[in-house]
């Protein structure tokens, strides 16, 4: 589950730099769900769920593809403070908005959308506890809950590959692996990285928070989320494998 640790320093985790903080898959969290977990990335906790329905939004009718969908939210007090629930202020925000976005893309990219057929997939992640990377963790729950789901309808043979994200960035002028909220609010540059199985790249999302980086600097950060992703690829796949249960507490 980690790397073999290869940087000096410990972090106010006890974790070296390019160490994943411990990941923890539960499946079939939810009774009633065609897929769920959730997933445990450090204090992050996310709960996510696959809908299989028997139709496509109006602009895919008639045309015999299928279509995967995501929907994010947080509730009101999975920070530190109580946050106003979106549906009060009557429209989502742009960060959910985004993010997302960002998931229904991630699981499109390992799904065969034309075999899929006139059916829509939707992937509810909710984050019930939020310690940082809440998007990286949603994408790679969000995937075991939709092969879950494959699995269960007969249908694994429609995913063409895995899925699964990782923050990465530079703290105190190191780079840093899989990010807690402590490191990613004073973090000089965060990134976020979505990779498939076969190392091709989904999304990169990187920002300088605090000065400009160097072309060498992003492909090490790159490197070593890869390094971290093809761990989670391991936890992914026991947890798809896991014979069905009852939903866990």
């Amino acid at each position: 589950m980690t790397t073999t640790p290869t940087a000096a320093g410990r972090r106010n985790d006890g974790r070296v730099p390019n160490q994943l903080r411990p990941v923890k898959i539960v499946p079939d969290y939810l009774k009633f769900a065609e897929g769920s977990v959730l997933i445990r990335v450090g204090d992050t906790r996310v709960i996510c769920a696959a809908t299989i329905e028997d139709r496509v939004p109006g602009w895919m009718r008639g045309k015999g593809r299928g279509w995967v969908t995501a929907e994010y939210s947080m509730l009101p007090r999975a920070g530190t403070e109580r946050s106003q629930r979106e549906a009060a202020r009557g429209q989502i925000g742009g960060r959910t908005h985004e993010i997302q976005r960002l998931i229904g893309r991630s699981l499109r990219g390992v799904i065969d959308m034309a075999r899929l057929g006139e059916r829509t997939i939707t992937l509810d992640c909710d984050v019930i506890q939020a310690d940082g990377g809440t998007r990286t963790a949603s994408i790679t729950g969000a995937y075991v809950a939709l092969a879950r789901a494959l699995n269960k309808y007969g249908m694994a043979h429609l995913a063409t590959g895995q899925v699964a994200a990782v923050s990465v960035g530079i703290v105190n002028g190191l780079p840093h692996l899989d990010l807690d909220y402590s490191e990613d609010s004073t973090a000089d540059v965060d990134f976020n990285v979505v990779m498939t199985d076969d190392d091709r790249l989904i999304e990169v999302q990187g920002t300088a928070e605090h000065g400009a980086f160097t072309r060498q600097q992003m492909d090490g950060m790159v490197d070593l989320a890869a390094a971290g992703i093809r761990q989670l690829f391991a936890l992914q796949r026991t947890a798809i494998e896991a014979p069905p249960g009852q939903p866990a507490g």
